[in-house]
């Protein structure tokens, strides 16, 4: 098992070759050299480069949730994703190159960008806890992908913000936000319509039931009418 001090050096390393290199050049074996680590031990830290790539999903979200503003629950929903967003743009910005050659390599591979949404989406999961919206079921994972693919777009533009003060990053994001609202309204309205729909059925079920009881003794006069007529004798 590699120790902690390895696996950050390792991970530095591999961020600080993406900085220079495309995503696709940065072979184990480069990083390892770099790194000046046994593969072995490059081995036993991560499996491969994707498992690299999840591991910096992690140090940004926990970045994130330790510069958490405590006092943020005063604020909007809207307004506390906000600050939790453009935190996770700055906690970004210490390794912006690596960004850039992530944001190139998903855009020219299909498949790999299917992974880098998959740590995506559970990013997003930790950023709207962080933001106190936290949901569950299907409902947190249809709006984590929503966020995720907003967030891209966010990234995008700050990737080619040339401001420091980032006019253009933060427009982008309300803008971004803007969208979201009006989405989670429209999710809102289909769960409501769904929980309508759920207790018809099952209301419609129940009456079917109670319907089909009824159809096999509708009555006692058709109980009686059913019973052969030495049996009706003998009880009368």
């Amino acid at each position: 098992m590699a120790t902690a001090k390895t696996k950050q050096k390792i991970l530095t390393t591999f961020l600080d070759l993406l900085s220079e290199h495309p995503y696709e050049d940065v072979s184990l074996q480069l990083l390892a050299e770099t790194a000046k680590v046994k593969l072995s031990e490059l081995r036993r830290a991560y499996s491969s480069k994707l498992a690299l790539v999840e591991a910096f999903y992690e140090s940004v979200d926990t970045a994130v949730l330790d510069q958490r503003d405590e006092d943020l629950g005063d604020q909007p929903p809207r307004d506390r994703l906000f600050d939790i967003l453009m935190t996770r743009i700055d906690v970004l910005a210490e390794n912006k190159e690596a960004v850039r050659a992530f944001a190139k390599a998903a855009s020219q591979d299909p498949g790999l960008a299917l992974d880098f949404n998959r740590f995506a989406v559970r990013s997003q999961k930790w950023m709207l806890v962080a933001a106190g919206i936290d949901l569950s079921g299907i409902k947190s994972g249809i709006v984590a992908q929503a966020l995720a693919v907003s967030f891209s777009r966010v990234v995008d533009t700050w990737l080619d913000e040339p401001d420091e003060g980032m006019p253009r990053t933060m427009s982008r994001l309300d803008k971004e936000l803007d969208k979201g609202s009006s989405f989670m309204k429209r999710l809102n309205r289909l769960e409501g319509v769904a929980k309508g729909f759920r207790k018809f059925v099952k209301a419609a079920s129940r009456r079917r039931s109670r319907r089909s009881g009824r159809d096999r003794y509708p009555d006692d006069d058709y109980a009686a009418d059913s019973e052969p007529e030495a049996m009706r004798e003998s009880s009368v």
